[in-house]
């Protein structure tokens, strides 16, 4: 078990977790101006139609005609385990890509982690828990429903400390492909891409990085953190096999088809976590000057 208790807590956790509400009044508020813009007297008829469901709802149509889109409904962030476990290793993962860049010459931006419920808005559109964690390079912001601990635990059969944390090494490896020009390359590339195969290869290479880059952490966070257990690197090499491409369609009941991949197979992403974290040497995460990954 990872041994987190206690440990320096991250200040760039960005708490969203109870925003749903104003979100889900912004959308009303949306549609009720489009139904007055569009249909006139009829859509006033239909609103106060709509209106009634609303008080029945307990929302105040009125309020939200005003603006008053219910932001001041969400609730404030709350300092719960989950909450803790995440700052601990967003912060863990600071102090180790902190080291590597000053060791380089440079300096470490570090990234914000946003946790949220649900869905959530962000610099790269619109996303919903269900397309999983993620990283916007645009607003270099890891995005986080919490929720998906649980889904790695119980529908991948990946529980455990360690498997939550891989994923979070995991997306703070895309920020440092963001920071270091590395994200930049890849999308040129892609855009020249012939094809969506191609594309796609591309796309596995960068997150078979992130999952060495992920292994590098581990490798500090092992041997210089005293952070995990025994037992912690199986548990997060059962989450990169729960998640590899492959597996993920094999599960689903589909074919497996190679050119559709975009994180790599199980075998992969063990094997470059691996790398990571039995060198702990960036330089060993260039999977794109390698004929085999």
């Amino acid at each position: 078990m990872v041994k987190w208790r206690g440990r320096r807590q991250s200040r760039n956790v960005e708490d969203r977790r109870g925003a749903a509400a104003a979100g889900g009044a912004g959308i009303i508020l949306m549609l009720l101006r489009f139904i007055i813009g569009r249909f006139g007297i009829r859509g006033i008829i239909l609103l106060v139609l709509i209106g009634g469901g609303l008080y029945m709802a307990g929302v105040n149509p009125l309020a939200l005609l005003q603006g008053q889109t219910g932001t001041q409904q969400v609730a404030e962030p709350v300092d719960d385990e989950t909450s803790q476990f995440v700052r601990v290793i967003l912060a863990e993962t600071e102090d180790v890509w902190s080291q590597l860049f000053a060791e380089a010459g440079g300096d470490y931006p570090e990234p914000t982690l946003v946790m949220f419920s649900g869905s959530v808005s962000s610099a790269c559109g619109y996303a919903s828990a269900a397309v999983g964690p993620f990283y916007c390079p645009a607003d270099q912001k890891l995005y986080l429903d919490a929720s998906f601990f649980q889904e790695l635990a119980q529908r991948f059969g990946a529980p455990g400390d360690f498997a939550a944390a891989y994923v979070i090494a995991h997306e703070v490896g895309h920020h440092v492909q963001t920071v270091t020009g590395i994200s930049n390359q890849v999308r040129s590339a892609q855009q020249r891409a012939q094809g969506e195969g191609e594309s796609n290869a591309l796309q596995v290479r960068m997150e078979l990085q992130a999952d060495c880059y992920a292994g590098v952490w581990a490798h500090y966070a092992d041997r210089t953190s005293n952070l995990l257990d025994d037992g912690d690197i199986e548990e997060g090499l059962a989450a990169a096999e729960a998640i590899g491409d492959d597996t993920l369609q094999r599960n689903a009941g589909r074919r497996v088809t190679p050119e559709s991949f975009t994180h790599g197979t199980s075998a992969q992403r063990q094997r470059w976590f691996t790398n990571g974290y039995r060198t702990g040497d960036v330089a060993a995460c260039d999977t794109f000057n390698v004929s085999v990954l």
